[in-house]
């Protein structure tokens, strides 16, 4: 390992009684928590953390223009953050993924951000093919070796890096999508999963192209689906529609979105697993289509929600609370007696007790009892850190109504 001096770095130093979860080794020093800093370090250096009282903490990499302004990689004082560093990241998140799959995956995530001790990276893959987005400015200042690693490391035919909306102002991040590396991927790509074949646009798809936390939850949900006839939220490209009709042989399955690129998609995905008799979908907004749906008196014996995150920050967990109460409460409505609800949320500042205190004020609204059945996260493929519980962001409750 290579060595360094300590005194080298700028230092940073938090304010009193602002050290226990850096010391419990969460990676992000919020601006709120500094004292001062010693030093002069530019946008990306690297910089040692310390207590008030001067007790070395981690080691981390700095932004000004990020509210957090230090993300923590090293709990080593002697431990640089340097090219062996990252390599030996990326070979860990790798080593896990081969583990899980047994071989390189055709879809799946390789690098989970903070959960892979890599805050700012997350890199899936699509084959021979890799999609990396940046959501931290002082890591990507480093993207160069990142690549040319995951180059060493996976040999993909081309990377795509894509972009997240907000992050760019959040971090001061001027990146674009566009071909990092190699060639570019073809439009579109195609996965397998739990048997099922999904093309995928990581081009212009939403966020990094397909939903892989979902994986087992499709899989899971489509259990209870046989015969039923299923309404799906956000169907997005027919990930849930698709597993529903085909390994749930349900009767029919009536997805909705809002994109229509998306929606074509998802129709070519169902001709592409020969569900195109019992998937049919449908272009609109989620809250004026289930308001529809309502007025009409149309029932479902299975209702998906599937919605994309509704806080982004603390100041809108409010807001976002009343959505899913209104997207659930509309949902029930169109359940027939002892229907199945399968309802999920990504919003990591939404806790597993806070949706599920929603979800009881939703039953009791409608007056209706609801059972839950099961309580799933994410796939393995991304992990939750104990020591950055913000990785454990997806609820997906599958719930019997009565």
């Amino acid at each position: 390992m290579t060595t360094d001096s300590a005194e080298a770095f700028p230092t940073v130093i938090l304010k009193k009684r602002k050290a226990l979860p850096f010391f419990s080794r969460h990676p992000w020093v919020f601006a709120g928590a500094i004292a001062r800093v010693e030093g002069e370090p530019q946008p990306g250096d690297e910089v040692l953390l310390r207590s008030h009282e001067g007790q070395f903490i981690a080691r981390g990499l700095f932004n000004p223009e990020s509210n957090i302004r230090v993300r923590l990689y090293s709990w080593k004082e002697d431990q640089p953050l340097d090219r062996e560093f990252w390599s030996a990241r990326l070979d860990d998140a790798i080593a896990l993924r081969k583990k899980l799959f047994g071989k390189p995956a055709r879809g799946c995530r390789l690098v989970f951000s903070e959960s892979d001790g890599l805050s700012g990276l997350t890199v899936d893959q699509y084959g021979e093919f890799l999609l990396v987005q940046w959501t931290s400015r002082a890591l990507a200042a480093r993207q160069q070796d990142f690549y040319e690693l995951l180059n060493e490391k996976v040999k993909p035919r081309g990377i795509w890096q894509r972009t997240e909306r907000g992050v760019g102002e959040a971090e001061g991040l001027a990146v674009a999508d566009s071909l990092a590396t190699g060639s570019a991927p073809p439009r579109p790509l195609f996965v397998e999963e739990n048997g099922l074949q999904f093309g995928v646009d990581v081009v212009e798809g939403q966020k990094t192209g397909f939903y892989f936390d979902q994986r087992d939850n499709r899989a899971a949900v489509a259990r209870y689906l046989k015969g039923s006839n299923v309404l799906d939220m956000f169907c997005y490209t027919g990930g849930f529609s698709i597993a529903a009709a085909k390994l749930g042989e349900a009767r029919h399955v009536t997805g909705v979105d809002s994109s229509e690129s998306a929606l074509d998609m998802a129709r070519r995905n169902a001709e592409l697993n020969e569900v195109s008799s019992q998937v049919s979908f449908e272009q609109g907004d989620a809250f004026r289509t289930l308001e529809s749906l309502v007025e009409e008196k149309k029932r479902f014996d299975a209702v998906i929600l599937d919605p994309p995150k509704m806080a982004r920050s603390r100041g809108g967990i409010e807001r976002a609370a009343r959505g899913y109460f209104s997207l659930n409460r509309l949902a029930l409505d169109l359940l027939e007696p002892n229907g199945l609800l399968v309802t999920c949320s990504c919003s990591g500042l939404i806790s597993r007790e806070d949706f599920e205190q929603i979800l009881a004020k939703v039953a009791l609204d409608a007056g209706r009892s609801l059972q839950v059945l099961e309580v799933r996260g994410q796939a393995a493929d991304h992990p939750v850190s104990v020591h950055c519980l913000e990785t454990s962001y997806l609820k997906c409750f599958i719930c019997r109504v009565v």
